[in-house]
Parts: structure tokens; sequence; C-alpha cells
């Protein structure tokens, strides 16, 4: 097992000195009241702040059209402020105490279908139709899960509570100040999802080969004769852009086609490419 980092050292240091474990039986469920510091599955319970929890909604530009998950749901406000929104909302949890909880919270706000709760291993949970992702776990934990994110369809926003990614650069991230009611984990972090463009594409200008680190695209493009090294390269949910030769090119990626422009100097021209196949 890898060892703890220094802050999540201090992470679970701070919280178990304010864990408040209710001695003997548990409480019956109807009056059941989550401890800051208990122990998880996976982590140990602390809630978003609920300044945060807006700032982390506004960061992944939350809308009724999205459809949101959220991962280690806890006591359910994440979900239920999206709800409140108008967005669907899935509260994934493993403590059965907090799902039963975010149910009857997300009933007294009177959210009907909006906000759910399902009791689950987040390991084990097919969230693949969500459009937004929201967390407050450990960077282990983030780590194990990035494999299956970068899986997920290009453009979907993850918004993670004051943890990252590791080597994958987060996009944009905002704070929550003491003013806004935020005094401890007050910065979110946004990715989003690239679209997979690795590999040798076909162009009328020649052939583009693109290597690929998360969001960062480098490469070349070969014609008439001449082999250009991309500079510029990013990839943005399904949108890539680049520059090579002077010219800047723009696109969007739609499974095994780019479709776009190229501009040099003052015009532009429609571009596109197409994957090759591999052998």
């Amino acid at each position: 097992m890898k060892p703890a980092s220094t802050l999540e050292r201090c992470l679970m240091a701070v919280l178990l000195c304010i864990s408040t474990a209710a001695p003997g039986q548990s409480p019956p469920k109807e009056s059941y009241e989550p401890q800051v510091g208990q122990h998880g599955k996976d982590v140990i319970w602390v809630p978003t702040p609920q300044a945060l929890v807006d700032k982390m909604l506004a960061l992944g530009k939350v809308t009724p059209q999205d459809i949101l998950v959220d991962l280690g749901s806890g006591d359910g406000r994440t979900v239920i402020s999206a709800a409140k929104r108008g967005t669907t909302a899935l509260g994934i949890e493993y403590n059965p105490d907090m799902v039963e909880l975010s149910r009857r919270n997300a009933q007294k706000a009177g959210l009907g279908a909006k906000a759910e709760f399902k009791q689950a291993d987040l390991f084990e949970t097919d969230f693949s139709n969500a459009t937004v992702i929201t967390m407050f776990l450990l960077p282990d934990i983030n780590i194990r899960l990035r494999p299956k994110i970068l899986d997920m369809k290009p453009g979907t926003r993850i918004v993670s509570n004051s943890f990252t990614m590791g080597e994958w650069k987060w996009d944009q991230s905002v704070t929550a100040s003491a003013e806004e009611g935020c005094t401890s984990y007050c910065t979110a972090y946004l990715w989003i999802v690239p679209a997979k463009v690795a590999g040798t594409w076909k162009t009328a200008q020649g052939t583009l080969q693109l290597e690929q680190e998360f969001q960062n695209v480098s490469g070349t493009l070969s014609a008439n004769g001449r082999t250009l090294k991309l500079t510029g390269g990013k990839v943005n949910g399904a949108q890539i852009t680049f520059s090579a030769g002077g010219a800047s090119y723009s696109g969007r990626v739609a499974g095994e086609r780019i479709d776009g422009s190229v501009k040099t100097g003052g015009s532009a021209n429609a571009w596109s490419a197409t994957r090759e196949s591999k052998s």
C-alpha cells in the first residue's frame, strides 16, 4: 500500500481529533446524525462547506440539462443543491445510514425524483451517463478513478473539493472565502474530459501525427515534403486546437473524424481529418 502523503496524514489527524462517535448502540435511523470524522469505506466523512458546494456547481456550469453524479455523497448536500437548480442529480454513497439521511433531506426539500441516492461502491458503479461529476475524495481515490473518468464522454466536467488528479492538471480552480462562510477545504478544481486524439490522421494537407497527454497535444503535420511541428496543442472536451507552419487549426472531434477550420493570415478555410485505422 502506498504511504499516505503529509497532506493526507494531516487531514486524517485533524478529523479524527474532532470525531465524536457516539458510544454504545447506533441510534435509530430516523434520528441518525453523522459525525464529522466518522470512518467510511474509503475515506472519513467531512462535509463540503455550502459556500464551496455553490462554487463547485458554478465552476462546473451545472444546468437543468445536466445529469450530475456525486461520488461519496455523504449527507446529500451537493446533490440537493444541484437538484434545487433543476438538475437531475444522483448521489452514490456506501454508508446506508447516510443514504437514508440524504433521502429524508431531499424529501424535506420537496425535490422528488430530481435528487436520488444509491447505496453502492463507487468503484463498482456505472456513472458513465453523467455530464458532471462532483467529489470530495482523497488523492489516491481520485487516481484510482481517473482511468474510468477519462473513458467518459468528452466534455464531461469533473469538479473536486481540495484534492487533485495527479499528473492530470486541472483546467480551472475556484476558492471560497471566509467571508463567504468557508474556513477549511475551500478550493475546488475542474477538469474537462478530453477526446482521445492520439494516433495518425489523414488530411487534405498531408499526415497529422498526434501525441496526447491528457488535454495537451503535440505532434507533427507532414505536407508537401515538409514536416511541421505542432505548437499550442489542446483538447477541451471534443474541441481540438493547435498551430503548425503559421496556420491555426481548430476542429471538433467526433469519433474517427475531425471537422473544423484552418486560419492562415486573414483567411479561413474548412479543414478535416480522418483517423487511420490500426492494422
